[in-house]
C-alpha cells in the first residue's frame, strides 16, 4: 500500500478548501464550508467519509457529485438488513465450476491415469487447485469491484446503519487497509485507492472501531438561506418570493415531529409542483391539496394537514371538532320558535325576535286545530267548576282522614 498520503487518494485533486467548494457548486452540490473541507481532507489523507444525517439531506447526492467533480465511476453498495458477505464482497460462481469440471474430466483423467495409487492421485489433483478456485470463478459485488479496479472509483456504502453487524465488521479491513482476503485465492489489494463514502441515517448506533477508521460528519437540514439558494439552482420554476414562502412552510413542517420529515429533494419536487400547477399564491388549500408530495405518511399526513393553516397564516383561526358553525338561540347565531300558524321557525339571527308576540301566539285557543285532545273539540274554552266553601272543607277533611297510620 502507498504510504504517501497525497499520492493514495489523488494528488492535486483539489488546491484547497475553497476550490473544492467551487468545484462542487459547477456540478450542481451547494456544500458548506465543513463539507468542503471533509472532502478536501479525504482527498490528502486518503481516509473514508462517514456522513451521518436525517434522511434526504444530501448525503448520497454527495458521493455522486464527487464522482463527476472528480471524474471517477461511482460504485455503489445499497445495504439492507439480512445482507451477507457474499452480496457485498463476492460470491463463487459454482455453476461455471462445475461447467469447467465436466470440461475437463477426460484431462483429469490423463493427470491422474499412471498414479500409483489413490494418496498420489489425489496429490496431483490438488497441485492443479490453482486451476478450479480462481479468480475467473469469482464473480466480484461492489466492494472487490472496488478494490480490484485498475481505475480509480468513488464507492459509496450507502445506508451502513441498515446492514447487519456482522457486514460492518468485513468493512473494517477494506477501510483501513483498503484490501480484501479471500480465503481461496488470497488478500486482494487495491492498486488504485478509491474514495469511499458512507451514509448512515442513524437507524442504529455504528461501531466505533468503523467510526475510528473514517473522516465523520453530521449531515442537518441546511440553514434557510442555503436551501433557498439549493432550489433556486434546480430550477424549479417557481417564483424566489413564493420559495421563500415555501422553505419557511416546509421547515414549520419539520418542527413538527413526523415520522419522515420532508426532505430537501422532497422540497424540490414541492416546488415544481407548485410551479406546474400555475400556483401564485401559497394558500392553505393549494398546500393541502398537494401535502403528499413531501408528507409521505398517512399519519404524518393527518398531523400536517391540521398544521398548515396556522403555518400559512399565524393568525388563522382553526375551527375546532365541535364547531358546526352555528348557535342555538340565546346568543349563538339562531333560535327556535313557532310562527303564527303552529310551525317551526328557524330563525339563523338575522331577524329580530319579538318574545312578547311568541308568547301570546302560544297562548291562542285553538291554535292547535280542531281535533287536538280528541275528535269533536271545540274551540271554546271549557266552562269553570265553582267550588263553594262547604265543599272545600268537606274535601280537606276526606283527606286528612286517609291520611296512613303510624
Amino acid at each position: 500500500m502507498n504510504t504517501d498520503p497525497r499520492n493514495a487518494a489523488g494528488e492535486g485533486e483539489f488546491d484547497d478548501v475553497a476550490h473544492a467548494l467551487e468545484r462542487f457548486r459547477e456540478a450542481g452540490y451547494l456544500a458548506d464550508d465543513r463539507l468542503a473541507t471533509t472532502v478536501f481532507l479525504q482527498t490528502r489523507l486518503g481516509k473514508p467519509v462517514l456522513l451521518e444525517g436525517p434522511a434526504g439531506v444530501g448525503k448520497t447526492q454527495f458521493a455522486t457529485s464527487l464522482a463527476a467533480v472528480t471524474g471517477r465511476r461511482l460504485i455503489r453498495l445499497q445495504c439492507y438488513e439480512g445482507q451477507d458477505e457474499t452480496k457485498a464482497l463476492y460470491e463463487w460462481d459454482y455453476g461455471k465450476q462445475m461447467l469447467y469440471t465436466q470440461i475437463l474430466r477426460e484431462k483429469i483423467g490423463q493427470v491422474v491415469e499412471d498414479a500409483a495409487d489413490l494418496n498420489e492421485a489425489v496429490e496431483r489433483i490438488a497441485k492443479q487447485d490453482s486451476v478450479f478456485f480462481s479468480e475467473r470463478f469469482l464473480a466480484p459485488r461492489p466492494l472487490l469491484e472496488a478494490i480490484d479496479s485498475d481505475e480509480p472509483v468513488v464507492l459509496l456504502i450507502d445506508e451502513v446503519d441498515r446492514a447487519d453487524e456482522a457486514l460492518e465488521a468485513v468493512l473494517l479491513e477494506l477501510l483501513s487497509e483498503f484490501q480484501i482476503s479471500i480465503p481461496e485465492v488470497g488478500t486482494v489489494k487495491a492498486e488504485q485507492l478509491p474514495y469511499v463514502v458512507l451514509t448512515s441515517n442513524n437507524t442504529r448506533d455504528l461501531s466505533a472501531a468503523l467510526k475510528r477508521r473514517c473522516l465523520h460528519l453530521f449531515l442537518d437540514y441546511p440553514e434557510a438561506q442555503r436551501e433557498l439558494e439549493i432550489i433556486n439552482s434546480k430550477d424549479t420554476g417557481l417564483s424566489e418570493a413564493l420559495a421563500v414562502r415555501l422553505i419557511e412552510i416546509v421547515r414549520g413542517l419539520r418542527a413538527l415531529e413526523l415520522r419522515k420529515a420532508p426532505s430537501i429533494s422532497e422540497t424540490i419536487d414541492w416546488a415544481r409542483t407548485l410551479a406546474v400547477l400555475g400556483v401564485s399564491e401559497l394558500s392553505a388549500d393549494v398546500l393541502s391539496q398537494t401535502l403528499n408530495v413531501v408528507v409521505k405518511y398517512e399519519r404524518d399526513l393527518k398531523k400536517a394537514l391540521a398544521a398548515i393553516p396556522t403555518l400559512v397564516d399565524p393568525n388563522a383561526k382553526v375551527p375546532s371538532k365541535n364547531d358546526h358553525g352555528h348557535g342555538h338561540g340565546h346568543g349563538h347565531g339562531h333560535g327556535h320558535g313557532h310562527g303564527a300558524d303552529g310551525d317551526h321557525s328557524h330563525d339563523d339571527g338575522d331577524a329580530e325576535v319579538d318574545g312578547k308576540e311568541v308568547r301570546a301566539a302560544k297562548d291562542r285557543p285553538g291554535r292547535h286545530g280542531d281535533n287536538y285532545g280528541g275528535p269533536g273539540k271545540s274551540d271554546e274554552a271549557p266552562a269553570v267548576k265553582t267550588v263553594t266553601a262547604s265543599q272545600g272543607e268537606r274535601s280537606f277533611a276526606a283527606r286528612s282522614a286517609r291520611k296512613r297510620p303510624v
